[in-house]
This record gives structure tokens, sequence and C-alpha cells, in this order.
């Protein structure tokens, strides 16, 4: 299992992916390959090769719920966002390149609201990186795609 944490530290709520990361690192979860990055490239298509399941973590500004857990798959195009590709369009360069279908892919989006330079982590920011964690706690317990889909907020 690949999963991406994707955040910058330094910006206020964006710092949930490497904050949750950190979480997950000490776990120390046999099988899993753990990414932390500020922003999605090209090459992070090759850290899904051989894995069976993927899971993009980011901070998402603007999101009602506290949590926002989809499914997704390889779409190709840039992000309409910060990051120099979107999820989707990393499945679709892994699959351009090993030509093979992506594994199953989801992405869990924790709401924030402040990410300026410096800022600190917001409250909100703070109560839904809780809930994320234990979400992931939940879903690392049985990595699994048809476990994983019973947990979708939208579907």
């Amino acid at each position: 299992m690949v999963v991406f944490a994707i955040g910058n530290a330094s910006r206020g709520d964006d710092a949930l992916g490497p904050l949750l990361a950190e979480r997950l690192e000490a776990l120390d979860l046999p099988g899993l390959h753990l990414v932390s990055e500020f922003q999605l490239q090209v090459e992070h298509a090759l850290e899904i090769a051989g894995a069976g399941l993927v899971l993009f973590i980011d901070a998402a500004q603007g999101q009602a719920d506290a949590l926002r857990f989809t499914e997704i798959r390889a779409q190709a195009g840039r992000a309409a966002f910060s990051h120099a590709l979107a999820p989707a369009a990393v499945l679709a360069v892994f699959e351009q390149v090993e030509g093979v279908a992506a594994p199953p892919a989801f992405v869990l989006g924790v709401a924030g609201d402040r990410f300026e330079l410096g800022a600190p982590l917001s409250a909100r920011a703070a109560q839904a990186g809780e809930a994320a964690a234990a979400l992931l706690r939940r879903l690392l317990a049985e990595p699994a795609a048809a476990r994983w889909r019973a947990c979708l907020t939208v579907r």
C-alpha cells in the first residue's frame, strides 16, 4: 500500500498531510510505503508500482465536512489547485508508463481554513485531523479496497 501525504508544514492547515504522515510513520506498519511531499509530480507515479492500494491525503480548502473520503480513477490533466498534478493525474501517468491499470485509489480530503505562510493550524483543522487519524487507523487495520469502499463519504 502506498500513502501520499501532501502538504506544506509551513502553511497553516496545509500541514495536515505532513502531520498525519508523522502519525502513520509512528505506527511502523508492515507493507506501508509512505510518501510525504509538498505537491504531487509525475515522478510520484513510479511510487505506485507494485502497490495493491493507493491513498492520497491532503488538506482541503472550502470543504464543508471535516472529512471527504472518495475513490478515484485515473484521469489525465493538470490540477486546478496548487499541486502540480491531481491524484487522478498521477494514476493516469502510472497507467501510461506501466501499461497496466492503476490499483484501487482513494483520496482523503481533510478540511482546513487557513493556508497562509506561517499561520498556525486552525482549531477546525486540528479537529478534522483527529477525525482523519481515527479513520486512517480503521482503514489501515483492514487494507482492502472493498472494506475502504464501505467507508466512502461520497460515492
